[in-house]
């Protein structure tokens, strides 16, 4: 299921026949109401304030440069209190540790 506001960038034609192609479930936030999609309104935030707020692009490769660094620093080196205080690939490591005890048992 892909959840979203009801921006136009997310209504568009080829969107939704993406979407009834792959029999892909959509649904739409309250307009609004951004707290009912706090996942990604909380990661965009801090992609915001962290990343774009902090430089001046001189084009798009550098954009693509300072996002990728800000990515890997998000996902090995922040740790998350949703995730109990791990990175994103401490966690990630544990799951598949997990997975193959559970294979073995």
């Amino acid at each position: 299921m892909v959840v979203s506001d009801n921006g136009t960038e997310l209504t568009s034609n080829a969107i939704l026949k993406w979407q009834e192609d792959r029999k892909v479930e959509w649904h739409y936030i309250a307009p609004g109401k951004p707290m009912q999609n706090d996942f990604v309104e909380s990661f965009n935030g801090r992609l915001r304030d962290e990343c774009l707020n902090e430089h001046l692009f001189a084009n798009l490769r550098h954009v693509r440069e300072l996002i990728a660094a800000w990515r890997d620093d998000y996902n090995h080196h922040c740790p998350h209190t949703s995730l109990d205080g791990l990175t994103s690939w401490e966690y990630h490591q544990r799951s598949i540790e997990d997975q193959r005890l559970n294979r073995a048992n």
